[in-house]
């Protein structure tokens, strides 16, 4: 009967631990922008952002590094709850406050099964906010554990991670 005890806890820790994990790692995005005035164009848009981001995350921690000619890299560090990011015009990194958000959101919605990403089934959340609408798709099985970044305000992070409970694809 012990050994039948045991065979069960083992399979329930194996089974929590399998599903239960969260996405760390590395996720490469292309990006490109689409410019809404006429004195810049998308190139632009694009050579200034860049349209390549290399995404790494671990823990409550990650980095975003681009390859444009303005910005240079961000990095999010968990236990001081600080944005540091760099860009090309500047020598030194110069960091946001995680829990200032700055912007408003006024209405979070969550569509389900809203498009299709790279073979991923995404669901999508739109954050409807005071300075305009934002809108991400994602898939749970890129999921992170939310709890560690509920001070992370800037940039409505929290709001849609506390939805999504995933990384935006």
């Amino acid at each position: 009967m012990k050994k039948l005890i045991l065979f069960f806890i083992i399979t329930a820790v194996t089974t929590i631990t399998t599903f239960g994990q969260n996405f760390e790692g590395k996720i490469i995005y292309s990006d490109t922008y689409k410019s809404k005035n006429p004195q810049v164009t998308d190139q632009q848009w694009n050579s200034m952002m860049g349209s390549t981001q290399e995404y790494l995350i671990k823990g409550g921690n990650y980095k975003s590094i681009v390859n444009g000619t303005l910005v240079q890299w961000q990095l999010y560090v968990n236990k001081d709850n600080k944005l540091y990011n760099k860009m090309s015009n500047s020598e030194t990194a110069f960091w946001n406050d995680g829990s200032v958000q700055g912007d408003e959101v006024l209405k979070v919605e969550l569509n389900k099964n809203a498009t299709e990403v790279l073979r991923y089934k995404c669901d999508e959340v739109t954050l409807t906010c005071k300075s305009g609408v934002q809108k991400y798709y994602f898939n749970s099985k890129l999921s992170v554990d939310t709890k560690l970044f509920a001070g992370h305000k800037f940039g409505n992070w929290f709001d849609y991670l506390s939805k999504s409970n995933s990384l935006p694809l």
